[in-house]
């Protein structure tokens, strides 16, 4: 468990990461630590060269208050996005922002070897154009994960990756460390990070190839015991009738809804219905509509709102907000990995570890 000191500096460092330019005194209402102590993580973390002054705000009749920003350019972090048919890897800044990407068509079938290595090499590419240590590295595939572990388990649409150590291999490539997730969970990071975090209980689904779902509860990503919340994609629905899934069995509601044509009215429908159920039990505030689902635009939107306001209880959808996902889609995934990436390495059980060394390539992980 973290220190009382560690945990003050985590909690200071994620205001400053949430809100760029804040002043100390804002600090202090945010974090509900006292002055001093706040003057002195402040002070620790400027010496340790994560923050730095930017400015100064508006005075209220004493000295004008310094302005605090991250210092966004010690170290790089890597999203990998790894599809059904394409990886996408983006290289960010510390702060989150994505200054470049590289994407390439692959078939997530032919098996981690030959998926890695293109992710690898994309991923050293971008590096080379940045010349900055990799802080860390975030991936998403699109199947459970595990998270403790980070770990694949029996994915069903990724042949030969079950239990393939992810984690282990980019650790031993890029000398930082990695946190793997399913994809969806990401993208619902993503959109969280974008601008969707006023959201304290959010839904999100992506359609496509496949169909799954991301909880957030309090603001926070929910995974579950093990990291398989929000898998829907192989629920029975009514329709399935006899079709039979990818997965083995029989009538799952990706096999019925899901693929390329997902961004049909109809087939939204369909999902809408899965999506009334969950809403009644869940009870969210927003709803995320992304990948071919955010594609179909107002047609397809149309459609899951209105069976989710016939099926679901009055009072679920009350203030539900029903929307079409803020981020494109082409980088949502590795927005997502890029955010998981950075809260974890400032989390403060990983604060911990790396602070007295400078930065997190500086330790064996």
């Amino acid at each position: 468990m973290a220190s009382e000191r560690i945990d003050g500096l985590a909690a200071v460092l994620s205001a400053v990461r949430a809100e760029t330019g804040i002043t100390q005194p804002r600090l202090v209402e945010r974090v509900g630590l006292g002055r001093s102590v706040v003057a002195q993580r402040v002070a620790e973390l400027e010496k340790a060269g994560l923050i730095e002054g930017a400015g100064f705000g508006p005075s209220s009749g004493g000295r004008a208050p310094r302005r605090l920003r991250l210092r966004a350019g010690r170290g790089v972090i890597l999203g990998v996005d790894i599809g059904p048919a394409e990886v996408v890897v983006g290289i960010a800044d510390l702060t989150g922002t994505v200054l470049a990407t590289r994407q390439q068509r692959v078939d997530v079938a032919r098996g981690p070897e030959a998926v890695l290595t293109l992710a690898e090499t994309l991923a050293a590419e971008l590096c080379r154009t940045r010349r900055r240590p990799v802080w860390a590295a975030g991936v998403g595939v699109p199947g459970p994960v595990e998270f403790r572990t980070g770990l694949p388990v029996v994915p069903p649409i990724m042949p030969g990756w079950d239990r393939y150590p992810i984690r282990d291999r980019f650790r031993a490539r890029f000398g930082a460390p990695v946190w793997v997730d399913n994809d969806v969970n990401l993208m619902a990071l993503g959109e969280l990070h974008a601008g969707s975090g006023a959201a304290g209980h959010m839904l999100y689904v992506r359609a496509g190839v496949g169909i799954g779902a991301a909880i957030v509860m309090d603001g926070r990503l929910y995974r579950g015991a093990n990291g398989s919340a929000g898998d829907i994609g192989h629920v029975a629905i009514p329709e399935g009738d006899n079709v039979i899934c990818r997965c083995g069995n029989i009538g799952c509601l990706e096999a019925v809804a899901g693929g390329v044509a997902i961004s049909d009215p109809v087939r939204a429908a369909l999902i809408g219905g899965t999506l009334a159920t969950l809403i009644s039990f869940y009870n969210p505030n927003l709803l995320v509509l992304g990948g071919s689902l955010a594609r179909g635009g107002t047609p397809v939107l149309g459609a899951v709102r209105e069976v989710i306001h016939e099926r679901a209880l009055p009072l679920a959808t009350r203030d539900l907000r029903i929307e079409l996902s803020s981020v494109p889609e082409e980088i949502a995934g590795v927005t997502g990995a890029v955010a998981l990436a950075l809260d974890e390495v400032f989390a403060p059980v990983n604060l911990e570890t790396w602070l007295a060394a400078g930065s997190p390539d500086q330790v064996n992980w």
